[in-house]
């Protein structure tokens, strides 16, 4: 039997069971690209310590990957903010819902990629940005006040 299949037999095989994907494993873990383009990666386990966004944002301003990757089956709640910040820096973003993207702890949440090959070292968002995680930030956004608040706790002038 020949090793070599014709153009004919390819293009069947093709058919039936689907074209081939080249290193399916490792496009399987980061969210549908490959690892020479990824930029920042976030956890699912990171993803439920802490909120990311900062590091997604800044990845974003760098302005070497313009794609972001979001694990579709995890709440929307959870990635509202990363969909923010994707639209705010005009980059594309992209929902995966495929059954082959799970939510375990060690699952990939968030990929920030480029559309080329860019080989960055770490993409691990604690290796990246571990500097940040040791000083643990508070972001806090200001309370806004009740309406009747305003109008009721008003200094007389």
């Amino acid at each position: 039997m020949a090793k070599d299949k014709s153009a004919m037999e390819q293009r069947i095989d093709n058919a039936i069971y689907g074209t081939p994907k080249i290193k399916p494993d490792e496009q399987r873990k980061y969210l549908g690209t490959f690892r020479e383009r990824v930029c920042l990666t976030i956890s699912i386990a990171e993803l439920e310590e802490r909120d990311w966004s900062f590091a997604v944002a800044k990845e974003l301003e760098r302005g070497i990957g313009n794609q972001v990757f979001l694990n579709g089956n995890l709440p929307h709640s959870e990635l509202r903010n990363y969909i923010k910040v994707a639209t705010e820096a005009n980059a594309n973003f992209t929902l995966k819902t495929e059954s082959e993207f799970r939510t375990t702890p060690d699952s990939l949440a968030v990929v920030v990629a480029a559309k080329t090959a860019v080989y960055q070292s770490p993409v691990d968002v604690q290796k990246r940005y571990s500097d940040i995680t040791k000083q643990s930030p508070q972001i806090h956004t200001p309370k806004k006040k009740h309406f009747w608040k305003k109008l009721f706790d008003r200094k007389e002038e």
